[in-house]
């Protein structure tokens, strides 16, 4: 995982080996038809994380499982809870305006509204990252969700949030898995390609 293991901790939590299995119809096939119900999950679903006798699902609660497990928790773990859903609750008001076909209209109010919880953010990051010198989970999910974000307005990341994304970038094990041609960022949608309003390509090389 990110700690312990370089880019697999980012590359689960933004892909995961196995979420890449249903962006193909044979591999949809596969995992509808012989792997999702064979794992033993509680609640099949993409992406998953299996450690030892742990079976997980869930973004949020494999994120936080591996933040306890890497100590890459927040010191103020109520700080932390609040961040996350913060954080949270932005890219799910992506998602609202980006599944509405007045997307175009709705997309000056979201951006303008996203501005102003920008201020708040850069306010808030302690520096060099969110909680302080630490690296905490929290930094990961943000980094995923203001990066999609970004995508739809890059103009709104300047001065001290462009910086604290670039920090997050240039983490050893994060750079070398941007770089590499399984990053997800180069080629995937970041909403469904059939979403009515923005399926937001990303726009990069």
């Amino acid at each position: 995982w990110y700690v312990q293991e370089g880019k697999q901790w980012y590359q689960r939590r933004v892909r995961g080996k196995d979420a890449t299995i249903p962006l193909t119809e044979e591999g949809a096939g596969k995992w509808f038809g012989e792997t999702k119900e064979s794992l033993g999950l509680d609640f099949p679903n993409l992406p998953y994380l299996i450690d030892g006798d742990v079976k997980l699902t869930e973004s949020l609660a494999i994120m936080r499982y591996l933040g306890r497990k890497f100590d890459m928790m927040p010191d103020d773990l109520a700080k932390g809870d609040m961040m996350e859903l913060v954080i949270q609750s932005q890219r799910m008001d992506l998602g609202k305006i980006s599944y509405n076909p007045d997307f175009e209209n709705l997309k000056e109010g979201f951006i303008t509204k996203f501005k102003v919880f920008l201020k708040r953010f850069t306010a808030f990051v302690v520096k060099p990252f969110i909680f302080g010198s630490k690296v905490t989970y929290v930094d990961i999910l943000a980094y995923e969700y203001l990066d999609q974000i970004r995508a739809l307005t890059p103009e709104s990341f300047t001065g001290e949030v462009s910086k604290y994304m670039q920090r997050v970038a240039d983490l050893p094990n994060i750079a070398e898995w941007l770089k590499s041609d399984e990053c997800t960022n180069k080629t995937y949608t970041i909403n469904s390609p059939m979403a009515p309003g923005w399926p937001g390509f990303p726009n990069k090389a």
